[in-house]
């Protein structure tokens, strides 16, 4: 079967970092026996040079008719979107361009790409995101879509949407797990050496002084508790690995990780539960003993703040999303809306 088409959009004015993200990101994901999963090709409004905010232009092969082929659909950002962020209406040639979408392709934005959604009516009623600097904007000049200035990304389903740059990569890295588990979306972070996973509901911006670099690290200590995640961990423990008073690790773990050593153990033991759920059968029982929640009562509690759903529905979730070679089935979010806690449709 052919693979899931991902169809970035390319207009004029784009960000070429941000153009390179889906191609990237989706482009490294591989199954089991190293086949493609995702097939990424580019479009413009017309063939030909389409000019970038740097100082060189790239050579589009194809036109607006490759969006009809499109399982996903991708639109980067742009410093030149022209009336659609100053007024709020597409342009001619774009809303012909958008026209050839099919009913029930997936779209995605990356950072201002969320104007052109949201010009185009898809974003209405809808939670949304875009770069923290034009939220504002993006708000006054959208008033019927739900924007959440702070999130790194939103997830609605069938409509996704992502903050400036780097958020970018996190919302196509949690496609890819949405759409193929954990251990596929870990495996292409890890060949582009980013974290496998930051929460859609994390902050965009955190304004925190920048440790001093004379200072010494709590590197030690996370690596020492990620062998101990079935253990229970005291903060005590956590400040000796580092010879440090309790206050000292907690200020400085927090400047470095911006959330305290009991919010980051719990955020791993998550991560280290989705993996089991979906590469194990283990009963919920001693996935709750091997990630350290004890119970499966904890367990449930946990994952459905951090997930949106309970562990049951993530196991059968991803177990579905494993069964298929092309990832073209939509499947519901783990995260929901925003990434937030218990915010699943």
């Amino acid at each position: 079967m052919a693979a899931h088409r991902v169809v970035v959009l390319a207009l004029t004015g784009l960000l070429p970092f941000e153009l390179g993200i889906p191609h990237r990101i989706f482009g490294r994901a591989r199954d089991s026996a190293g086949t493609p999963l995702y097939e990424i090709l580019t479009c413009a409004l017309a063939p030909g040079p389409v000019r970038t905010d740097a100082d060189f232009a790239i050579d589009v092969e194809h036109g607006p008719e490759l969006l009809a082929t499109a399982d996903t659909v991708v639109v980067p950002a742009s410093y030149e979107l022209g009336p659609v962020y100053e007024q709020g209406r597409l342009t001619a040639g774009l809303a012909a361009a958008l026209a050839h979408i099919r009913a029930g392709t997936r779209l995605v934005s990356i950072c201002t790409g969320g104007y052109v959604l949201a010009a185009a009516g898809y974003l209405d009623g809808r939670p949304a995101t875009t770069h923290w600097a034009s939220a504002e904007h993006f708000q006054d000049l959208f008033p019927a879509v739900r924007v959440d200035p702070g999130v790194l990304y939103t997830d609605d389903g069938d409509v996704l949407t992502s903050a400036g740059v780097a958020a970018g990569i996190d919302l196509c890295l949690h496609i890819v797990r949405r759409d193929h588990g954990a251990a596929v979306a870990n495996e292409v972070a890890r060949r582009t050496v980013v974290p496998p996973h930051r929460d859609g509901g994390q902050a965009q911006f955190i304004e925190r002084p920048v440790p001093q670099p004379q200072l010494a690290s709590t590197a030690a200590a996370r690596a020492w508790v990620l062998d101990r995640l079935h253990e229970p961990v005291r903060l005590v423990d956590l400040a000796r690995q580092e010879a440090m008073s309790v206050r000292t690790f907690t200020r400085r773990f927090r400047e470095e990780a911006g959330v305290s050593p009991g919010e980051w153990i719990t955020g791993q033991r998550v991560e280290r539960a989705r993996r089991l759920l979906e590469r194990t059968e283990l009963p919920m029982e001693q996935v709750a003993r091997e990630t350290g929640f004890g119970t499966a009562q904890s367990l449930r509690k946990h994952v459905q703040a951090a997930l949106g759903v309970s562990p049951t529905a993530y196991r059968r979730t991803f177990r579905a999303a494993g069964s298929g070679a092309t990832g073209r089935t939509t499947l519901p979010s783990p995260d929901g809306p925003s990434g937030r806690a218990g915010s699943g449709p």
